[in-house]
């Protein structure tokens, strides 16, 4: 996982690692988190025969849950003072470029952020780079 080395990140970001290591969901589908900074983050999930909706094709349901993981988690990583750690997506809109094959990868990146409401913009690329999916993300915090 990439981090800058000079720009400590806020306690949010240490939260959401935690909260990320925990989800025995995000498990269940193999996502990693390779890259953490402030308001953005990169998720990989790792091709496996069990996300399949047809022969080699990722289920858009698998690609759902890593735009929505991503931004989740981008969302915390520029939230000074984490609280409860509640938070909420309240609204995921995704949008299916091509068929994603084997492993992908999801870039998301906070574009504007309020006291209480972030919005991301995620891409989903494949191995080769060719983009996916791209989602919008509202993330509700507190």
């Amino acid at each position: 996982m990439s981090q800058p080395a000079s720009d400590a990140l806020p306690a949010g970001a240490t939260r959401i690692r935690q909260w990320f290591d925990m989800s025995p969901f995000g498990a269940h589908v193999g996502l990693r988190l390779t890259r953490l900074e402030r308001d953005v983050a990169e998720v990989a999930m790792p091709w496996v025969e069990r996300l399949a909706t047809l022969a080699d094709v990722v289920h858009g349901g698998a690609v759902s849950t890593l735009i929505d993981t991503a931004a989740t988690v981008a969302a915390w990583s520029g939230v000074e003072d984490p609280g409860s750690g509640r938070g909420a997506t309240v609204a995921l809109t995704v949008n299916f470029v091509g068929a994603g094959r084997g492993d992908l990868s999801a870039l998301a990146k906070v574009v504007r952020r309020g006291r209480n409401i972030c919005f991301c913009e995620i891409h989903v690329t494949d191995r080769a780079g060719a983009v996916v999916a791209t989602g919008l993300v509202t993330y509700k915090l507190g």
